[in-house]
């Protein structure tokens, strides 16, 4: 049905993609080659042998604060950001470490990060919340629940003023949704038709809580109509699907098109933090959703298409643990910030 928005009608697109583990569903029909197959196989396996390295040097004190993984969510990344120019620009929530790979940041700086070390992409001083890296466009990185998306359509804004030909997107979870900064963040881009994708990552709790616990509207689609936002639904726990996706937007966006609101249906196999038993799940909810592992999932994929064969799936995962060993390593030996740099990196330098 649509309805009117300005000068122009919107229409609230809702395609059901409901992430069930246990259920195999088709990839979507992306024109992508083989090599491009690979390499988001690749980067997903990255992902997720980074974040079992990251368990571990939290465990061991190396990383301090809080550690939030990836684990179970990553072809949500590695699809969205495939399917993004190098001029686009990503803002994210606090549960960074796989945009930040997905995007190409060096894994030996993301964990040195992590660690607090010197050589990390925000020189030690983020860590693991707020890693940025503006070579990339990649804008972090934000703790505060929702709180980076207002910045996210400021650059929107931007781009729109300056009629660059880029998009932003934001990526948050399904809690984020709840907050203030999200309804006055879809009004303002949706007012003034700002090249944005809100991407959300639904995986059915906010920290601890279940989403029918703490909202009415559990189809987070649904919370775009009242902006009069085009909204449509994926299979978070396939990137070929949210390639798909996220590039058909991000071509709208371009055609200034937007808004666009992206709900992922996807799902975090471990606790919300790396000090989080998870104990308001069942057993046998995980186990469901770990029997449809997205990596796993994707892999089979690319078998049946003869394009990976299971010695080359472990070749790559070797290879990946290697990569997630070389970068504890090095953040292991990398120098901590200098205290004389205490002052550093405070205030932006003055432009022109």
């Amino acid at each position: 049905m649509a309805v009117s928005s300005g000068s122009r009608a919107r229409t609230r697109k809702t395609t059901k993609a409901a992430a069930n583990g246990a259920q195999q569903t088709q990839a979507a029909p992306v024109n992508l080659s083989d090599e491009r197959l690979i390499e988001m196989y690749r980067q997903m396996v990255l992902i997720r042998r980074f974040e079992e390295k990251s368990a571990e040097g939290y465990a061991y004190g190396k990383i301090g604060g809080f550690c939030h993984l990836y684990i179970g969510e990553e072809a949500v990344a590695v699809g969205a950001i495939g399917a993004l120019s190098a001029d686009d620009h990503l803002v994210t929530h606090y549960r960074d470490h796989g945009y930040a790979l997905a995007r190409g940041c060096d894994p030996g700086a993301v964990m040195a990060e992590l660690y607090g070390r010197a050589s990390g992409v925000s020189g030690g001083r983020g860590g693991s919340m707020h890693l940025a890296d503006v070579s990339k466009g990649f804008w972090g990185g934000y703790a505060i629940v929702a709180g980076h998306i207002p910045l996210a359509v400021g650059i929107a804004q931007a781009i729109k003023y300056r009629k660059l030909e880029q998009i932003v997107i934001c990526f948050f979870g399904d809690g984020a949704t709840n907050n203030g900064y999200f309804h006055e963040s879809l009004n303002i881009a949706a007012v003034n038709d700002l090249p944005i994708i809100f991407l959300v990552e639904n995986n059915s709790y906010g920290m601890g809580t279940a989403i029918n616990l703490a909202s009415r509207v559990t189809e987070i689609v649904d919370k775009a109509a009242a902006y009069h936002i085009t909204a449509e639904q994926t299979d978070g726990m396939d990137p070929l699907a949210v390639y798909e996706a996220t590039s058909r937007l991000r071509e709208r966006c371009l055609a200034g098109e937007g808004p666009f609101l992206l709900e992922a249906k996807t799902y975090r196999l471990v606790g919300h933090s790396t000090a989080d038993p998870a104990g308001y799940r069942t057993k046998d909810e995980v186990e469901q959703y770990r029997a449809g592992d997205p990596i796993g999932r994707f892999g089979q994929v690319l078998a049946e298409r003869g394009v990976l064969s299971a010695d080359a799936a472990k070749q790559i995962d070797q290879e990946m643990i290697e990569a997630a060993d070389a970068a504890a390593k090095f953040a292991d030996e990398s120098p901590e910030p200098a205290p004389d740099t205490l002052y550093d990196m405070v205030y932006a330098a003055p432009l022109g």
